[in-house]
């Protein structure tokens, strides 16, 4: 077997062990087992070979690497996808597993019934052909969707666990009225990047409740669609912190020479910069001469400063260094994004929904993303107001982070799969 990929029982032990050793940190909690599979309903833009919901939806219908394998403890009730391509995978895995596809979300969400029969809903609001707007965010129905699954919630008279893909909104107003929703209504709540719970190379200690000077981020691609992930993947190290997550304080984006005047001024250290670009894959050259380049800069509430680098010209991937308070040495890492067998990251995401889904509660804090979905919409409203420094009292959003174990290190192996 693949010892870098399979989720074990030992691998999961592991990881959760270690979460609830980490002190002052909230724990994550103590591992379940599932007496047998949940249902679940899917709501997706569309179904095609490598978009989410193939590598989500698909390694619950055909196992962790989607080879037939073992898979989670979890089935496959329903489906709505909203767009039907030529290359559309929905309904031929639907006709081979026998899971019905309706017209509507509540019929999704109620397997075209009078009742919730469905232990979870998974919303995945990405691919699929939706307009911009003029910040250049992709305009996909995740609001839409989680209203259309809340409402059916309150029709029928049940509540289930809400995962919903990437970052709220994309608008910071649909991701607060999503949020406010779901706690009014108090729904189960979870989304992300799954980068916060894949693989990560090389591997650093960065503990729970260590002080951190700096922290410098780089992402890749297209400000909206990968900023998303950078910004999840910075707080994730960051919010390590000593206390609670308290929020943002102001947010801005540069471009142009004001990116590298950060630099040459060390409000953005230059030795955290030179790391977090050595430990992403990279073109030759000097990222200066690139033209498509932004800074998303922001200060938290307790003084650190925020500092993501997107180099899509440049950079290959997704990185972050941090200077910890007492060490000489900066430590930098890069999300592992492997693409064989079929997007393994997405396993591990589909474990936390899992566990979500079985035990009610969500495996780590939605504010997480609530806070970087406001940080990005508030850095893309900055570029297109002059890349004013926008105060952010919307984004003191306090939560406590959660140890919540990530892909493990190649060297956990074990050759019993999950069951």
């Amino acid at each position: 077997m693949n010892r870098t990929y399979d989720i074990t029982r030992r691998d999961w032990l592991v990881g959760a062990t270690a979460a609830v050793a980490s002190g002052p940190y909230r724990a994550a909690a103590e591992p379940f087992r599932p007496s047998k599979p949940k249902p679940v309903a899917a709501i997706v833009t569309a179904y095609e070979k490598g978009l989410h919901a193939d590598v989500l939806i698909g390694k619950i219908l055909e196992g962790w690497k989607q080879d037939g394998g073992p898979g989670s403890a979890l089935t496959l009730a329903s489906m709505y996808v909203e767009q039907i391509t030529e290359r559309d995978l929905a309904h031929p895995m639907a006709k081979k597993y026998g899971v019905p596809i309706f017209e509507t979300i509540e019929q999704a969400v109620t397997v075209g019934g009078d009742h919730i029969p469905v232990d979870g809903v998974i919303s995945i609001g990405e691919h699929g052909n939706y307009p911009f707007n003029d910040k250049g965010q992709h305009l996909y129905p995740r609001r839409r969707f989680f209203e259309q699954i809340t409402d059916t919630f309150r029709k029928y008279g049940r509540v289930v666990p809400v995962f919903s893909d990437k970052h709220l909104g994309p608008a910071w107003s649909d991701a607060k009225w999503m949020y406010e929703r779901a706690r009014e209504m108090k729904v189960p709540f979870m989304a992300g990047s799954s980068m916060t719970v894949g693989y990560r190379q090389p591997e650093i200690l960065v503990p729970p409740g260590c002080e951190i000077e700096a922290a410098v981020g780089i992402g890749y691609s297209g400000l909206d669609i990968y900023g998303s992930h950078a910004l999840e993947f910075y707080q994730w190290h960051v919010e390590r912190r000593p206390g609670a997550e308290t929020g943002v304080r102001w947010v801005r984006c540069l471009e142009g020479d004001a990116i590298w005047k950060m630099l040459e001024d060390y409000v953005v250290p230059t030795q955290l910069f030179e790391a977090v670009v050595a430990a992403v894959p990279h073109a030759p050259g000097d990222a200066r001469q690139r033209n498509q380049s932004a800074l998303f800069l922001f200060q938290y509430n307790d003084g650190l400063l925020g500092a993501v680098f997107m180099l899509p010209e440049f950079a290959a991937g997704t990185s972050v260094a941090l200077k910890l308070k007492g060490q000489n040495r900066v430590l930098a890492s890069r999300f592992d994004e492997r693409t064989e067998p079929r997007y393994p990251h997405f396993a591990w995401l589909l474990k936390a929904i899992e566990r979500m889904i079985h035990t009610g509660r969500p495996s780590y804090p939605v504010e997480r993303t609530l806070l970087t979905s406001g940080i990005l919409d508030r850095a893309l409203t900055s570029r297109v107001q002059d890349h004013d420094k926008l105060w952010t009292p919307e984004l003191e959003i306090g939560y406590q982070p959660v140890d919540y174990p990530h892909a493990p290190k190649p060297d956990l192996s074990s050759d019993v799969s999950a069951e």
